[in-house]
């Protein structure tokens, strides 16, 4: 039988474990990247581990999402990634140098490579042929120490494309279909594999849009041949040596498969406020629009900003509308200064934001209160925007530039002939934003600096044979990591100091958690489908467990939020019987008896709703390696034990 793109990458880098869907496996890895929200974090727990210099073939840190300095606390933790990255063998991309997957496109991803990020948009590097996959800030550190990184081994999903894309109609608009069909919780433990006649239509900017937007399927990754259009953007970037081929075996078997027709397919949006409430752009054609935001990891290439350039260019943008465009990189904002693309932008009112995520997680153009805004982003999810009543709607580069010009919603091929844009023989290159790392003999006469707001790792501890608490929140479906941990301007600068943004946790679900949690001394919190979806951020995981948080019990998990949650030593429990959920109310007094017992060697453990007289039968389905790490109340826990 043959192997899909994913198994033959896996199968290379395959250090423990079977390819047996389910099973834990253990991976070497190559690559890692971080950013500044969650990379003070990491960079804190490889520091506390007490390694020398990383031990992959490359690691980088980037600055892209913590830019908007209003205090001295993201330059504080900025300088503390930077010295950290001098002495521990990281490249540092300094803040200006764009966002940290537009970036790693370009200059860094190497197909058949495997690179894990402490971003949920990792996966952008599969449309490039890399195994790429977002993972928290922890299994992030421990790989950059040369340590093996654990997922459940993904079952394989073929989605194939025919056909080709109309004009107007964009690679934006291929995944809002894939996710209209899947939904947010279709990709769960799978990895999305592209194939067919179609892909070879398809730029290594558009694949990557792709990739980037399958996190929101919940998927472990998502991935694209290599070949000659991959060998092409590589020479493009001066990089040909880096590329190799990459194809699925034609006897390969998938668990899945679905099939996209490129011919047929129309623009696309998804309404709020959740990716996969996607409609067709001419259902709901003629809403007014307040505000367009262009960028993101997602479509911020320089083959998106050309377009939106083109669509701009003689024209003013409608006078109730306030459109800013980010270009995603350095180079990007370059090549599009030299074009005279950015220009076009700027005369017809653009709003020009540096090369950052910027409003993608909050980060300041929050839109009117009430407001519609159009973003080319790949997350709607209600708040995340920095203005709890916005309704915010995802949709392609062509379609926001559209709509910015007429002031409604506007299906772009109602503007007439499309621009016709070709991918450039060659980008322009110099990377003179990435700072390379002391050498071994050079760093040891320097010093990581660590500033006032930077504050230790919070650690879990042992566990014990029982724990009695109460049921401190109870929510529903989908519960994202925006939900628990919410990002945005004001909080995102408390990312180093986990006492302080405990405080904003599950605030937008109940403004009262942290406070009722310091007065009973933590406990548990009951959930329905896919808890945790979204963001790899930890800080999901750590700000609970720095409030007391000791068990989390839903109906199923997302990968890796899960994982997060082992990691800090919370006891991530999925009901045996979901309807259990039903009978379960907050306020309730539950008694997890002899959990160590069933944490270290049963597959199911007994929970006491004390307080009804009810019992619930709940998975400690669990690796031996997860086991030990829960047993010892987290991974850093662990990890000290090994020593």
């Amino acid at each position: 039988m043959g192997l899909t793109i994913a198994q033959k990458i896996i199968k290379a880098h395959l250090l423990e474990g079977d390819m047996t869907p389910g099973g834990e496996i253990g991976l070497r890895i190559d690559q890692t990247l971080t950013q500044d929200a969650t990379g003070t974090m990491a960079y804190l727990q490889f520091e506390a581990m007490g390694i020398e210099r990383v031990k992959t073939e490359l690691s980088v840190a980037y600055i892209d999402h913590n830019t908007l300095q209003s205090g001295f606390e993201n330059a504080d933790d900025h300088r503390f990634i930077q010295t950290c990255a001098r002495k521990r063998g990281v490249r540092f991309s300094r803040p200006g140098n764009g966002i940290c997957h537009q970036v790693h496109l370009e200059r860094f991803g190497v197909p058949g490579k495997t690179l894990i990020g402490s971003d949920s948009h990792t996966p952008t590097g599969g449309g490039i042929g890399m195994l790429a996959i977002g993972a928290g800030g922890l299994d992030v550190a421990v790989a950059m120490g040369g340590g093996t990184y654990y997922i459940p081994m993904p079952k394989m999903v073929r989605i194939n494309l025919t056909g080709k894309l109309q004009p107007w109609v964009a690679a934006k608009d291929i995944i809002l279909e894939v996710l209209r069909i899947m939904t947010v919780k279709g990709g769960v433990g799978k990895i999305v594999e592209y194939a067919g006649e179609g892909v070879k239509t398809l730029s290594v900017p558009e694949r990557a849009t792709i990739t980037n937007m399958g996190a929101e399927l919940g998927a472990t990754t998502s991935i694209f041949p290599s070949d000659e259009t991959t060998r092409a953007f590589l020479k493009a970037q001066g990089r040909e040596k880096d590329w190799t081929p990459l194809a699925s075996d034609p006897d390969a078997v998938y668990d899945e498969e679905y099939t996209i027709d490129l011919d047929t397919l129309e623009p696309m949006v998804a309404q709020p406020h959740m990716p996969d409430l996607v409609v067709k752009v001419r259902d709901i054609a003629g809403m007014k629009v307040d505000q367009c935001c262009i960028g993101s990891c997602t479509n911020s290439s320089l083959m998106d900003m050309l377009k939106v350039g083109a669509i701009l260019n003689g024209k003013t943008v409608h006078p109730d509308v306030s459109l800013a465009i980010a270009p995603g990189s350095k180079q990007v904002l370059n090549m599009i200064a030299s074009d005279g693309a950015l220009a076009s932008m700027i005369d017809a009112g653009a709003r020009i934001l540096e090369s950052a995520c910027g409003p993608c997680i909050g980060m300041g153009q929050s839109p009117k209160s009430a407001g519609i805004s159009l973003r080319t982003f790949n997350r709607n999810f209600k708040g995340r925007s920095g203005t709890a009543d916005a309704g915010v709607y995802l949709v392609s580069p062509e379609t926001a530039a559209a709509s910015a010009l007429t002031g409604v919603l506007t299906d772009p091929r109602d503007l007439g002939e499309a621009p016709q844009i070709a991918m450039p023989d060659s980008f322009t290159v110099n990377d003179n934003m990435i700072e390379l790392p002391y050498s071994p003999e050079e760093a040891k006469k320097h010093e990581v600096e660590y500033g006032p707001n930077i504050k230790e790792v919070p650690k879990g501890h042992a566990l014990e044979d029982t724990i009695e608490k109460t049921v401190v929140l109870k929510v529903g479906d989908n519960i994202t990591t925006d939900h628990i941990m919410p990002a945005g301007a004001k909080i995102l600068p408390f990312r180093s100091n986990v006492p302080r943004i405990s405080d904003f946790c599950f605030t937008v679900c109940d403004e009262s958690f942290p406070t009722r949690c310091k007065e009973v001394g933590g406990g548990f919190i009951v959930g329905g489908q896919n808890y945790g979806q979204g963001s790899s951020r930890e800080h999901a995981a750590l700000a609970p467990l720095y409030l007391g948080i000791r068990a989390v019990l839903v109906k199923s998990f997302s990968r890796m939020h899960k994982a997060n949650l082992i990691n800090s030593g919370i006891l991530p429990l999925e009901f045996k019987n979901p309807a259990d959920y039903d009978t379960i109310e907050q306020g309730d007094e539950l008694r997890l008896t002899d959990i160590r017992e069933a944490i270290e060697g049963k597959d199911t453990a007994v929970v006491r709703n004390v307080t009804k007289g009810i019992e619930y039968a709940v998975s400690t389905d669990f690796s031996a390696r997860q086991r030990a790490i829960l047993a010892a109340g987290g991974c850093l826990n662990y990890i000290a034990q090994q020593k």
